[in-house]
């Protein structure tokens, strides 16, 4: 008979709480056995992200879209054309493009504006990329901002917590597009004349700076939750023991355990930023003139809508396509963080 008195136990390979023992077999391993390999979390993520064939599609829209955006130079430098440059010996006399659906020939692929005669397919391009660098730098302003105020906020508690509970509040009382339409112009006039025209960059950087100032709150609220269920963990607890100061407590226990919902915040703001930044730009309080921005195209193919209807669609479409791929891939990586999803 058999010794069953010990009973033979799994180790995990690299567990700390298992004993450093050399384990013998008395024989290989059966043939058709499946090994088991454990995985971790992050591992488990990923597998039900790659699995995940709506990830798959937005993913690879999205880094089509990035790359389009990237090498926006590149094609102008390969058409030969800029994108302020203007045709308008291709115009008629009442400002339309000649030819067909909005002038489209070999040169100009998508056809030209109305009015200004410049190529849409180079403003498309360089509009892309002006709409993905105002999104993503805001998203992640207001994402450092936000995990800033919520590490402070969870881990001080008390009065300290209070205060940042109140301005959050305070924060969130205010509509947000309703105070961007107020604020973006009366900034610029703080330090511009109505005679002097505001260099497009200064727009831009005020565009960022509104969105990441007003933006931060949700993040915010969610870091600190996250902090507050932590802070009282036993790995905190040894890393107190341990003599561990309060930065490194912070910033090498606390926030490598709570990036998964900050990743996802991030994914889900870039596509609300992208929207907002559009119809700022389509009530021509957005990107200024000369730079080229896909909100803007909406705005001024207003009074071509009839005439020229492809110069709405494209930029329409572009818009429509970006913040449809950034939801749904944010969907998914929510989806794919959760350890409780089944998908």
């Amino acid at each position: 008979m058999s010794d069953m008195s010990h009973p033979p136990s799994l180790t995990v390979p690299g567990d700390p709480a298992a004993p450093d023992v050399a384990v013998e077999t008395e024989s290989p391993p059966q043939a058709g056995r499946r090994e088991i390999v454990g995985r971790s979390p992050n591992q488990l993520a990923w597998l039900r992200l790659k699995r995940d064939r709506t990830a798959r599609l937005s993913a690879l829209t999205l880094v089509v879209a990035a790359l389009v955006a990237l090498c926006a130079p590149l094609l102008g430098w390969l058409t030969g054309m800029d994108p302020t440059d203007k045709f308008v010996n291709r115009l008629n006399d009442f400002g339309m493009p000649i030819g067909y659906a909005g002038g489209i020939t070999s040169e100009h692929w998508l056809g030209l504006e109305p009015g200004s005669g410049r190529d849409i397919l180079l403003q498309l391009v360089y509009g892309l990329r002006t709409s993905l660098f105002i999104a993503f730098t805001s998203a992640l302003l207001a994402s450092v901002i936000g995990v800033t105020v919520g590490v402070v906020a969870g881990w001080a508690r008390g009065w300290l917590d209070s205060v940042i509970n109140w301005l959050v509040d305070l924060t969130l009382a205010f509509p947000f597009l309703i105070f961007a339409l107020a604020v973006i112009p009366i900034l610029q006039d703080r330090f511009y004349t109505e005679r002097e025209a505001p260099p497009p960059a200064f727009r831009v950087a005020l565009i960022i700076a509104t969105f990441g100032l007003f933006s931060w709150t949700y993040t915010a609220r969610l870091v600190r939750g996250q902090v507050i269920s932590l802070r009282e963990r036993e790995f905190v607890e040894a890393a107190r023991a341990a003599g561990a100061g309060t930065g490194h407590i912070l910033f090498r226990q606390l926030l490598p355990n709570i990036w998964a919902p900050i990743l996802v915040t991030v994914s889900l703001n870039v596509p609300q930023f992208i929207a907002i930044e559009a119809a700022l730009a389509f009530v021509n309080i957005g990107v200024t003139e000369p730079t080229p921005d896909l909100g803007r195209m909406i705005y001024n193919s207003i009074g071509y809508v009839a005439s020229d209807p492809w110069y709405t669609l494209f930029p329409g479409l572009t818009i429509f396509l970006l913040v449809l791929a950034f939801n749904l891939f944010g969907d998914a990586l929510r989806d794919s963080l959760d350890p409780r999803s089944t998908r």
